[in-house]
């Protein structure tokens, strides 16, 4: 690249004296043309005759002119020109119509220019390079850095000896020195979880759990180290697992470890170790757990399994999924449950935010960064329309996709039907389909006849939170072949080619492939918080061996919350309201059976 440099006795040529009329920037015989030996004819037989091609702009110093009589100059001391004769040079036509040569231009070579442009990396240039791309994108440990964590130790944490800044080594996690960017990513979640925060504040004074020992079992994400730490500075003390083998968040669980927390988890965990990180949970001499914090059942059943005794001391058991929820009501009907439960998957705050808006937004997150699908035009099938099936729903039509919908309850068959849904059979459609999503809580939902049926590249995943509804079990077969595409993505190759994007081996899409909304997240763990602290401080005999819902009163309160977060003003009851309602003016505005 060069720089051209014009003399400074060059003036620049003042537009607005420019008039509005063509211009002939040359005069009738110019000393340039005298120079050459031109006469006038020879001159004007050189330059190209006007044509209806040929535009002339107004005001454009052009050399070769298309209007035959000369116009006044405009008052301006040069006006410059192309000249012909020269390569690339340049003349200008003075104010008594002669045309003169510009000086030559000076190129100026900047010194490290050349230097600059044309490095080429040598071989340990290029790597190097590619070291600190890699260790740039690494280190910044976004939720996404996590989910596609490539780290170069393939060492299991289990077979690893760390310790925290303090010299702690209660806890079995990928990697302490990510400690830093958990806490970062902590801090972001606080932002949005503003009913967690605000509990915090107002109870951290009163210690409503000074003497909880709380074992849980779920997510290990931001959001959930809010809620222990939120838990701790209430007074209880935490140790916890994940209930979802892809789920956690290495740096989040990194932090956690650091800040003094019991945590057994990492992402892609092994079957055992799962159940391993379980029992190191629970069982630890001279500490025993009195709350159980669960999602998905796993750790009450494994309690249950191996350490019956526990629950003598055990208060109560918060369950937060529909998996997990469905067997503590299996265990009363049994008469096996022996503690109080509380149900918070069915909490009105759980089922009509979480379940809904949470995987409305989700869905597509997590398919978009696993397939980089586009959805319009696409064909989908998704079974189950409950609030997680009405929220993956909602987010596909309003993306352009063909939506069906299969069902088994009636009331919730004729919803999707009345929000524009063709309600089918999955055998109607699995050859037609481009993705398909489960999303019962049931099991054995997509069967391999189903699989096998599918058309090439139809992407199946699963948002329920158990792997049971999509048979994975039976795609393990020699003759099927399993290729890695990236971190929970898998092709599934029949003999014939065709092949069938499984995401997270059928386990929970949105929470093993991307993130979910924290705010969200903030009203679930709000309601988990108040549901402990009822459970808790409950007096004997309030809470039998039984499931029980949360009080609509706490959903209320957990619901008021987070309101100040939009400025949203209730409006108040008058008295000669309530009472014509029946209500307090101060709630419950709703029974306990409303969901």
């Amino acid at each position: 690249m060069s720089v051209q440099v014009v003399a400074a006795k060059m003036a620049e040529v003042e537009l607005k004296d420019v008039p509005n009329k063509e211009l002939s920037a040359v005069s009738p015989r110019t000393p340039i043309a005298e120079e050459k030996g031109l006469s006038n004819s020879e001159l004007n037989a050189s330059a190209p005759s006007p044509t209806a091609d040929t535009a002339v702009v107004k005001g454009d110093p052009s050399p070769l002119s298309s209007t035959p009589n000369a116009v006044k100059m405009p008052q301006a001391s040069a006006m410059k020109r192309p000249d012909p004769q020269q390569n690339g040079g340049e003349a200008f036509v003075n104010r008594d119509g002669t045309v003169a040569e510009a000086p030559r231009m000076k190129k100026i070579q900047f010194a490290d220019q050349k230097q600059e442009f044309n490095k080429r990396p040598t071989k340990i240039g290029r790597r190097s390079l590619s070291r600190s791309i890699s260790q740039s994108s690494t280190d910044s440990y976004s939720s996404a850095a996590s989910y596609t964590d490539s780290s170069d130790d393939e060492t299991s944490p289990r077979d690893k000896q760390q310790k925290n800044s303090k010299g702690n080594a209660d806890f079995c996690i990928k990697n302490i020195k990510q400690a830093d960017f958990g806490r970062r990513e902590i801090e972001i979640a606080e932002q949005e979880m503003p009913a967690l925060m605000a509990l915090r504040k107002r109870a951290q004074g009163e210690k409503p759990l000074a003497g909880a020992k709380v074992v849980g079992c779920t997510h290990i994400t931001a959001q959930t180290a809010v809620l222990m730490e939120t838990l701790s500075a209430l007074g209880a003390q935490c140790r916890w697992a994940a209930c979802n083998i892809y789920s956690t968040q290495n740096e989040v669980a990194a932090a956690l470890a650091e800040g003094g927390f019991s945590v057994f988890a990492w992402k892609g965990e092994s079957e055992d170790d799962f159940w391993w990180c379980i029992d190191r949970c629970v069982n630890l001499e001279g500490w025993q757990p009195n709350m159980i914090l669960d999602d998905g059942g796993d750790l009450t059943h494994w309690i249950y399994k191996k350490y019956p005794n526990m629950f003598k001391k055990i208060k109560g058991i918060v369950e937060e999924s529909v998996t997990g929820v469905h067997r503590l009501y299996q265990l009363s009907k049994a008469g096996k449950l022996c503690v109080p439960a509380m149900n918070v998957n069915d909490s009105v705050t759980k089922q009509k935010f979480d379940n809904l808006y949470c995987c409305r937004e989700s869905i597509l997150d997590g398919l978009k960064r696993t397939t980089d699908v586009m959805f319009g035009g696409k064909q989908v099938v998704v079974c189950g329309y409950g609030e997680v099936g009405k929220g993956c729903c909602a987010a596909l039509k309003a993306m352009g996709s063909i939506v069906y919908v299969t069902e088994i309850d009636p009331i919730c068959a004729l919803q999707a039907c009345m929000d524009g849904f063709r309600l089918v059979k999955l055998n109607e459609v699995i050859r037609q389909v481009d993705i398909v999503i489960t999303c019962t809580g049931n099991k054995n939902v997509v069967m391999r006849e189903s699989l096998d049926r599918m058309k090439n590249g139809c992407i199946v995943c699963n948002m329920g939170h158990s792997n049971t509804e999509i048979d994975v079990a039976s795609l393990r077969t020699p003759e099927l072949t399993w290729e890695r595409v990236r971190s929970q993505v898998d092709h599934v190759i029949w003999p014939d080619g065709k092949r069938i994007v499984l995401l997270a081996e059928g386990r929970l899409l949105n929470l093993s492939c991307s993130t979910v909304p924290t705010f969200v997240l903030s009203i679930t763990a709000t309601t988990q918080a108040l549901a402990l602290i009822e459970l808790y401080n409950a007096p004997e005999g309030r809470y039998k061996q039984d499931v029980y819902l949360l009080p609509k009163k706490m959903d209320e309160y957990v619901a008021s919350l987070h309101l100040p977060t939009f400025d949203a003003h209730l409006t108040e009851l008058s008295d000669e309201q309530a009472k014509y309602l029946g209500l307090n003016k101060n709630g419950p505005f709703k029974p306990n059976y409303y969901r």
